[in-house]
């Protein structure tokens, strides 16, 4: 890759970076202050479903901001790939592409299912039977495959990131809050089993929104002086 299209796929990360943090960042700002998310999920589905009717409109825009943020980390990650070079460089791809893709399956719902159900809880012959298949869809769309699958690869996602960019663009104490925020948001895992660790996640998801928006102004700063130099691990 020449200088022009290591400057060129360097700024296409960092932007890719930069608006999935902010949309993230927007979304969960929003959809706590109207639909007090995540912590709804905590309470009784008849409630959960009440709350989204009161405001639909609302709540789906800014679950569909959270989707295209999450889609984001396909592009963002093909393009650090393509900086990293070599097998690193293909994982960071994979991961990316993978850690979208199942956080996007996971999101989704709100917009495709969950509007339906929503309609179906308000007959009384239909609101037991619309209640399970939301409980259903929010187990393993929500929680198995967005949620526990997609820490695991965000947190993956962003220590190969950590290992590609440390000696060329990452200062140390942002590869430092890069290994942080990942290690925290890999406790999410384990949420099902011990319920405190959803604090621990929020932390490691806060932490990591700052980090990504420090990665994009770095990448875009250092492009291309600091991005042509591959480190061993990188080859």
């Amino acid at each position: 890759m020449d200088t022009t299209d290591r400057t060129t796929t360097a700024r296409l990360a960092a932007a890719a970076l930069a608006l999935a943090s902010t949309l993230a960042i927007a979304g969960f700002t929003f959809l706590g202050s109207i639909f007090e998310y995540p912590q709804i999920l905590e309470e009784p589905t008849g409630d959960i479903l009440a709350l989204y009717r009161e405001n639909q409109g609302a709540v789906m825009f800014w679950f569909g901001v959270l989707v295209v943020s999450a889609a984001l980390m396909a592009p963002a990650g093909i393009w650090l790939g393509r900086l990293a070079g070599g097998t690193l460089g293909r994982w960071i791809a994979g991961v990316g592409i993978a850690a979208a893709t199942v956080q996007v399956v996971g999101l989704q719902r709100w917009l495709t299912l969950v509007p339906g159900i929503s309609d179906d809880a308000l007959d009384p012959a239909r609101r037991a039977s619309a209640e399970d298949r939301f409980e259903l869809w929010h187990n393993l769309l929500g929680k198995a495959i967005g949620e526990t699958l997609g820490y695991a690869l965000t947190a993956t996602f962003t220590v190969l990131v950590v290992i590609a960019l440390r000696h060329t663009v990452l200062p140390g104490w942002l590869a430092i809050l890069g290994y942080a925020s990942a290690a925290l948001i890999a406790t999410g895992v384990v949420i099902p089993v011990f319920e405190p660790a959803s604090l621990t996640n929020f932390a490691g998801y806060v932490a990591w929104c700052a980090w990504l928006l420090a990665v994009a102004a770095m990448l875009y700063r250092a492009a291309p002086a600091s991005t042509t130099t591959a480190t061993p691990a990188t080859r």
